[in-house]
């Protein structure tokens, strides 16, 4: 699978079923060239325009499933949220 393929994915929290958004980017270890956690925007600043303040990184260990549509996770929605 391509980082393209997960781009086009929603990713979906099944702690409380919330629509976290789509895969922007992955971040990866150099040294293993291995995944280490999908990156979702967060929402926008002002009814959704106007840049982001926050996103998602969401652990590998933390993706329950990838499916032709959407990849589920299981997460604490405020221990992967991050600031930009």
């Amino acid at each position: 699978m391509r980082i393209f393929d997960l781009q086009k994915k929603e990713v979906i929290n099944e702690k409380d079923c919330k629509r976290l958004g789509y895969v922007a980017d992955v971040e990866f270890d150099i040294c293993t060239c291995c995944i280490e956690a999908l990156i979702i925007p967060g929402e926008g600043k002002i009814c959704g325009l106007f840049g982001r303040d926050e996103e998602y990184v969401i652990p590998c260990r933390c993706v329950k499933k990838i499916g032709e549509d959407i990849i589920i996770v299981c997460v604490d929605e405020d221990e992967v949220r991050k600031k930009c």
